[in-house]
Formats: C-alpha cells, structure tokens, sequence
C-alpha cells in the first residue's frame, strides 16, 4: 500500500480503537499516524524512509524490505520500548494500532509480509491487490470514510 492509504489506515484504526479505550483520541490519532509510518521504514522511498534515509538502508540492508519491521516480533519490541520509556499510554496505544494497521493493509498486497519473522513465512490474505491500484483507491476511500464517522464518534463523545 502506499503511504497516503497507511496513513488514513491509521488514522481509521486509532479513532476506531478510540470507541472502545479511554485514551485520548487526539494523542491515539497523532501516534497512529506515526505508527502506521513506522513499519517502512524498510523501504527508502517510503514517507519515513525519505525522512531518515541512513537508518533505512542499514535496515533494508541488513533485514530487506516487508520481513524484520513488518513482524509480531517487531511489534513486540517497540511495545516493550515504548512501556519503558514513554510515558504517555495514549501516545503508545497510538503507536501499536497504527503499527498493526499497516500490517493488515500490506497483507492484503500481493507481496504479502513476513509477520513470523525470522520465519521466511509470507503472510497475505487469501484476495489481494496491487499496490497503487484501483482497488488500493477503493480500500483508501473507504478508510476515508470510516475515518469520518469514527472521528465523529469520538470526539461527540469526548468533547
């Protein structure tokens, strides 16, 4: 998926995960953002890649593109970083939903990702698309909306 699609997946699935937590909504935005960012920077022609280009390609060098940094096991660790040193629970609840929603968008690619690593396991839903077709415009509209409605949701609740 592209960054404009893991971006509005993020901001979908942190005012989602906003419905049914008592974080705040702003913060959980804000850090999905991020969070849904995170996961390429794999990838030195992603949004994140571009803005740290020397970690990216010791990443990409070392593990490739979609393995290490789209894993449970990379999850894991920013979860336990995160616990340890941010203080903020919003700012990682925020970080950890926008992480995932960009690993279920980019299991939905054909590429798939390597969710077990460092099992060489490709992991992808049974449909998928390509990445920057009309169907990824499709997935990107309707997270759209969704964003829409869950925000509205949120903040009438909250504010």
């Amino acid at each position: 998926m592209t960054g404009n699609t893991h971006i509005v997946g993020g901001i979908a699935a942190s005012l989602a995960f906003a419905q049914v937590s008592h974080y705040d909504p702003v913060i959980l935005l804000g850090a999905g953002v991020v969070g849904a960012l995170i996961p390429d920077i794999c990838h030195g022609g992603s949004t994140i890649g571009r803005k740290l280009p020397i970690v990216s390609k010791v990443i990409n060098t070392i593990f490739g593109h979609r393995s290490f940094t789209h894993s449970l096991l990379f999850l894991f660790l920013i979860g336990v970083l995160l616990t340890t040193f941010m203080k903020n629970e919003s700012v990682t609840a925020g970080i950890l939903v926008g992480m995932v929603s960009h690993y279920i968008l980019d299991m939905a690619t054909k590429n798939g990702i390597k969710l077990l690593f460092p099992l060489k396991v490709t992991i992808r839903f049974p449909l998928t698309t390509r990445t920057g077709g009309k169907i990824e415009y499709l997935v990107f509209a309707a997270l759209s909306l969704l964003s829409v409605y869950f925000g509205y949701e949120a903040f009438v609740n909250n504010y």
